[in-house]
Order: C-alpha cells, then sequence, then structure tokens
C-alpha cells in the first residue's frame, strides 16, 4: 500500500493530463489519484468501473508502457508515474464489495454474442441502462480471450468469477455452451424479439502456415494451447514456436511453467520486428526463452523443424525486401511445435446469416460505432479489427454501445442520447 500512496503523491495532477489522452477509454487519472490519497476509494472504484467495465484486468494486461506510462510528462526524463498500480488497488478492491444494484428494467432486449471483452463491457453498458441482456458463448465460461487466451499467471481468472457475480447483480444473462450460425441463427434471435444483436466474438481460428509438416500430432496452434494447456502432456523435452507475437511469448512462458521443457521462439524478421510487447519480449527471455532471428520456417517433421536464412534487403531509398538463402538449410531440433502466426476470425454467423459483409480477412466490416451492413446488427472488438489489446476493445465497444443505445430508441420512438460536445 505505500507504493502505491506513493506513486499518488508523485502524481503532478497535470490540468491537460497526457496520460489521459494516452489511454485509449481516457481514464481521468489525476483525478483517480487524488481521489485515492482523499480516501475515497469506494467513489474512485466506481468511476473506473463506469468509464471502463474492465478495468481490473486493464489494470495487468494493458500495454501501458505505450498507453498512460508512455504518456506522463515524468518520464521524459525520469520515471513515469505507475498508475496501473494505483488502478489495479482500488478496480480490484472495488469488484470485491460493489453492490451494482440492478435498475428498472426498459423491457427491450439485446442479444450478445461473444462473452470476451466487447460482449462483456457492453453487457454491462447496456445493462445500467436497463437492456434485458443474454450474452451467448461457444465456451463455458465468459472472459473469451481474457480467460481462454492469457495465462494464469498474468491474469488471474478468479477476476472474471468476481465480475460474473457483478454482472449477475445488473441481471445479465449469460448462456455458455452454445455455437451460434449452425443451430441458433441471428434471423431466430430477431423472431425471439431482440431489438439489436452484437457479435463479439473475436479472433480465434489460427492462420494457416502453408508448409508441409502442419498436420503432424506433435504441432499445435497457440491460441488452442492457451484455451487448456493442461491437455498437452506430449510437448516433450524441446518445443520450437513459430512466431513472436504476444501469442508466441504467452505460450512460450506458460510452457516454461507447467513443463521441463527448453524453448525455442524462431522469427522471420530481426528483433526489433517483433510484435509482442517489449516487456513481454524481455520476461521471456528472463523465464529462459531462446530468440532465434531471420530464420524461415519451410518444412516440419517429427523430430524437428528445417530453417533457411533469412537476408533483410535495405535498398538507397530505405525500401526493406528479405531474401532467402535455401542452400544453407539445416535443422532445428524439436519434440513439438508451436504455431504462433495470428488469428482470423470464425465464419459460423456469417456464412449462415444474410446482409453482414466481411473483408478479405474474414472480419466483420462495420463502422467506428460499430453499426454493420446489416440494420440491428452490430459488431466492434476484434472480430471487426483483428486481434488488439483489450483497452482498444473496450474503447471501441463504448462506442458501439451508444449506436446501439440510440438505434433502439429511435425504433422504438424514445429520445435520443444526447450528442457529446
Amino acid at each position: 500500500m505505500a507504493d502505491i500512496i506513493k506513486e499518488a503523491k508523485r502524481c503532478l495532477k497535470c490540468k491537460k493530463p497526457m496520460c489521459k489522452e494516452g489511454c485509449p477509454v481516457k481514464t481521468d487519472i489525476p483525478l483517480i489519484m487524488q481521489m485515492l490519497l482523499d480516501g475515497k476509494l469506494d467513489e474512485a472504484g466506481k468511476i473506473l468501473f463506469d468509464n471502463n467495465p474492465l478495468t481490473a484486468f486493464c489494470s495487468l494486461i494493458c500495454p501501458h508502457e505505450k498507453n498512460c506510462m508512455g504518456h506522463c510528462v515524468l518520464g521524459k526524463k525520469g520515471d513515469p508515474i505507475k498508475f496501473y498500480e494505483v488502478e489495479n488497488y482500488i478496480s480490484t478492491f472495488y469488484l470485491d464489495k460493489a453492490n451494482i444494484h440492478k435498475v428498472k428494467s426498459n423491457n427491450l432486449r439485446v442479444a450478445i454474442i461473444g462473452a470476451g471483452p466487447a460482449g462483456l463491457t457492453l453487457a454491462i453498458i447496456l445493462a445500467k441502462r436497463g437492456y434485458k441482456i443474454t450474452i451467448i458463448d461457444s465456451k463455458d465460461k465468459i472472459g473469451g480471450v481474457l480467460r481462454y487466451g492469457i495465462p494464469e499467471f498474468r491474469l488471474p481468472k478468479n477476476l472474471l468469477d468476481k465480475l460474473l457475480l457483478r454482472m449477475e447483480e445488473l441481471g445479465i444473462y449469460f448462456r455458455p455452451n452454445t455455437l451460434v450460425g449452425p443451430s441458433i441463427t441471428i434471423d431466430d434471435m430477431f423472431s425471439d424479439g431482440y431489438q439489436a444483436i452484437f457479435i463479439g466474438t473475436g479472433v480465434w481460428k489460427p492462420n494457416k502456415l502453408s508448409i508441409p509438416g502442419v498436420t503432424l500430432g506433435n504441432v499445435h496452434f497457440a491460441i488452442d494451447y492457451l484455451k487448456n494447456p493442461d491437455s498437452y502432456t506430449q510437448l516433450g523435452n524441446k518445443v520450437v514456436i513459430i512466431g513472436a507475437g504476444n501469442v508466441a511469448m504467452d505460450a512460450a512462458r506458460t510452457i516454461l511453467r507447467k513443463t521441463r521443457a527448453k524453448v525455442d521462439i524462431i522469427f522471420f524478421k530481426g528483433e526489433e520486428d517483433v510484435t509482442a510487447l517489449k516487456e513481454e519480449l524481455e520476461l521471456a527471455m528472463v523465464d529462459g526463452v531462446k530468440m532465434n532471428y531471420y530464420l524461415n520456417t519451410v518444412k516440419i517433421e517429427e523430430d524437428g523443424i528445417i530453417v533457411e536464412p533469412v537476408v533483410k534487403n535495405v535498398d538507397s531509398d530505405g525500401n526493406v525486401t528479405y531474401s532467402f538463402e535455401s542452400d544453407k538449410r539445416f535443422k532445428i531440433e524439436s519434440t513439438s511445435v508451436i504455431i504462433a502466426i495470428g488469428q482470423g476470425a470464425q465464419s459460423n454467423i456469417v456464412k449462415n446469416t444474410k446482409e453482414i459483409d466481411t473483408n478479405k480477412k474474414g472480419l466483420i466490416e462495420a463502422t467506428k460505432t460499430g453499426a454493420t451492413t446489416r440494420p440491428g446488427v452490430f459488431a466492434a472488438g476484434d472480430v471487426v479489427s483483428g486481434a488488439k489489446t483489450v483497452v482498444e476493445a473496450v474503447a471501441a465497444t463504448k462506442l458501439a454501445a451508444d449506436e446501439i443505445d440510440n438505434y433502439i430508441r429511435a425504433k422504438n420512438g424514445l429520445e435520443l442520447l444526447p450528442k457529446e460536445d
């Protein structure tokens, strides 16, 4: 607690806080810092939760060095304020004890497909406005990527159980183990009286690696591994991961904690091009991950992978191209291989629904405020933008919440929300 108070006292309480501007959901950081010092934890927790229903989660997994910390004026010459420590203390305190009363219902139904960050955010916002909310998800518990994509050591899953209690207090229904598309369709939902439908299903389809060997028994996808690491009992003593994003780092660090295996990461480009957060890369290396740069995987075998060196070429105009030294191919031995080269959206819903357009990557086309090409259907988060951070999904969903609210109000002849300045 002493460190939390120290950080709050170090905060300059800037009149034009750059930290707030750097936060995708515009958290009023100076205000929260002062409220902590004034002993107003309950009020501060409510402000954080109202602004970002996933504040307790973002305090743990946000890219702080890019957002609030990255914009703190103290970081220009010294140590930036660690607001996330204060946010975590206040938000988890609030989540533990908050008594969120159910508001009077307006008897208007909204269906939410997907219980990940976008779906949870929208459910809480609209439930607090009186809407009758049903969340439908193909998995058995809420959380989406929060539960099935981020390791326990980074994000304790009991936080999701606490959030579910708060959601139940708001009257939100959760229907688990239900895949929308083949058996239950969006048309069925409209027929049952839902005023609007929101799609927040994320990106769970692993990108394809088109090389020989991807179907072998010792090959797995990182996004699938992270869903339930304990079910992977035959990884052996040497695991090679192809890819260097945050999912690759999470998979690598989880393997090191759950097995005795050594872990190598193979990346097509150099360290400067790693897509994982710098902190995640550094932590992975501290944990014991060996990074191998400028290697292209050409084939997977049962006892290893065949790779070839990659040469980075930069011309006089600064344009970058890559070439391969195929005559220098060699094998990196391994007992298992994990593919972590990104994910796309599943197509269960759009294949069984008319008028919802998708782009070339299979992501749903939607406006900035979440409207899709089908009236009454909205979408936000990774299923629209591709894999982004949790706080970015929250920010996008907050815009969609107002769009959905106004759509339903207009549909029922109700007064629209006031426009923000």
